[in-house]
């Protein structure tokens, strides 16, 4: 896995925005989610063609072992939809997908979200913060057929790469969100602006203080 060192770039975005937030104690309710997992070879790693049942209680054939991200991000939105209360917004974070880059390019992080009031806000953050973002396709409806699956609920990597492959793997994650929960979700792949010549940026922690309007941030 040489090279992937900033790879866990989104939790590291995340946990710097937390703790800044905190110590800027800042007036809102704010709750952490982090999936730490290794991510290596073992008796009790999963396979191809293997079947998961999620948090949720989705079940996902593993048909790519490399689309391991989404599945543990699948589950902490899961959780943060049905097991936290007060929720009126969820915020996932990670460097999920490569494609984004052919996407947003490597400056911007893609940002995928259900609301057009959502997307202006997170696009308005990373315009003040300097984290910049742009808007991916959102189209549960013509791209959930990526994941058709025969003996499972959803696969979990598209059939089709060339079919606005960002966007799907967020509805993946969008796709395990609790039918209950009527807040806002936004999905943020920055594989693109999280690193360069190998180093970390520290992208991500100005954006969650920007959402949460941090003074100086806004």
């Amino acid at each position: 896995m040489c090279g992937m060192k900033h790879d866990m770039g989104g939790s590291a975005g995340v946990l710097g925005g937390f703790q800044a937030a905190v110590q800027l104690k800042l007036p809102r309710k704010i709750t952490l989610v982090l999936a730490i997992v290794e991510n290596a070879i073992g008796p009790d790693a999963f396979r191809h063609d293997d079947i998961l049942t999620m948090k949720s209680g989705k079940t996902v054939e593993v048909n790519n072992t490399d689309a391991e991200g989404r599945l543990i991000l699948a589950d902490c939105v899961s959780h943060a939809s049905n097991s936290l209360g007060g929720v009126d917004v969820i915020l996932d974070m990670a460097t999920l997908t490569g494609a984004v880059m052919i996407t947003t390019g490597k400056q911007h992080a893609g940002v995928l979200t259900k609301t057009r009031v959502m997307e202006e806000r997170i696009f308005k953050a990373g315009m003040k913060t300097g984290d910049l973002v742009y808007p991916l396709l959102y189209a549960p409806e013509l791209l959930k057929s990526e994941f058709s699956s025969k003996v499972a609920d959803m696969k979990n990597s598209v059939k089709n790469r060339s079919n606005a492959q960002a966007s799907c793997a967020g509805h993946f994650i969008e796709s395990h969100i609790d039918e209950s929960y009527e807040g806002d979700w936004v999905h943020v792949d920055m594989a693109g602006p999280d690193s360069t010549d190998e180093r970390a940026t520290g992208y991500g922690v100005a954006l969650v203080l920007g959402l949460l309007e941090a003074p100086g941030f806004c």
